[in-house]
């Protein structure tokens, strides 16, 4: 073979390998260049380190750069309740409080009923001035008042003008408390026409309350007497039925 021939054969054979060691190369170079270098790697020569400080505008993550920021999202639901926690420690005692002061109560005893009936039957107490009849009765309390009622039959008889008086006495005096209990009976003077001497007996009552009256015994009684500036009648009490005295005392 000619020197020629020799020559075109060899360039054939080593340019193919020139051409791959090339390649292989440029390979090596640009894995190096993005090689990231951490702790004492930083000293290589072939070692490229990449900071927020080459890339003020954007940041690398591996081969893909981030996008801009997004909206914020929108609120989440509340969440459940959580499990109740377990009961704390019970507490230290207080300080001990000052000594309190004693007050005594008084209490009053419920009120009982209190009553007292006298009664006669065909009484005919025909006298006009003074005491018909009496009935003691036990007053429980000196603040209570007393209430008094005599029943029985009432005449009054004369020929002129006449006024008669029945009323209570507590102990031998009037009530003042606060004034007499009493009743009357007035007769005009009558004509020949209608006969001034009639008769009549009628059932009346005589009653009220009187106050002031101490505790204990107390002698309740009815009398008949005169009317003021009037003269007396032929009066007449009891007749011919049952008369009564009735004695309450009643809280005031």
């Amino acid at each position: 073979m000619s020197p020629l021939g020799r020559l075109l054969l060899l360039t054939c054979f080593v340019l193919p390998l020139y051409g791959v060691e090339k390649v292989r190369n440029r390979g090596y170079r640009k894995d190096a260049e993005f090689d990231k270098c951490t702790g004492n790697d930083a000293e290589k020569p072939n070692c490229t380190r990449h900071t927020e400080e080459s890339s003020p505008s954007n940041t690398m993550y591996g081969s893909c750069m981030q996008g801009p920021t997004g909206n914020p999202g929108r609120e989440g639901n509340p969440g459940t309740n959580g499990i109740p926690g377990t009961p704390g420690i019970p507490g230290r005692d207080g300080v001990k409080g000052e000594k309190g002061e004693c007050v005594s109560e008084i209490f009053e005893e419920p009120w009982r009923p209190n009553y007292k009936q006298c009664a006669w039957n065909s009484l005919n107490y025909g006298i006009d001035l003074g005491k018909i009849a009496d009935c003691t009765f036990t007053k429980l309390r000196s603040d209570s008042t007393l209430r008094v009622v005599f029943s029985g039959s009432l005449r009054l008889k004369c020929k002129a003008a006449c006024c008669q008086r029945w009323y209570f006495t507590f102990n031998g005096a009037e009530c003042t408390g606060p004034l007499p209990i009493e009743s009357i009976i007035y007769l005009d003077q009558g004509s020949p026409e209608l006969n001034s001497t009639i008769n009549i007996h009628r059932t009346s009552s005589v009653e009220g309350m009187c106050e002031g009256v101490k505790s204990g015994l107390v002698d309740v009684a009815v009398w008949v007497g005169t009317c003021a500036d009037y003269p007396r009648g032929d009066a007449s009490t009891g007749w011919n039925s049952v008369s009564r005295i009735i004695i309450e005392e009643l809280p005031k």
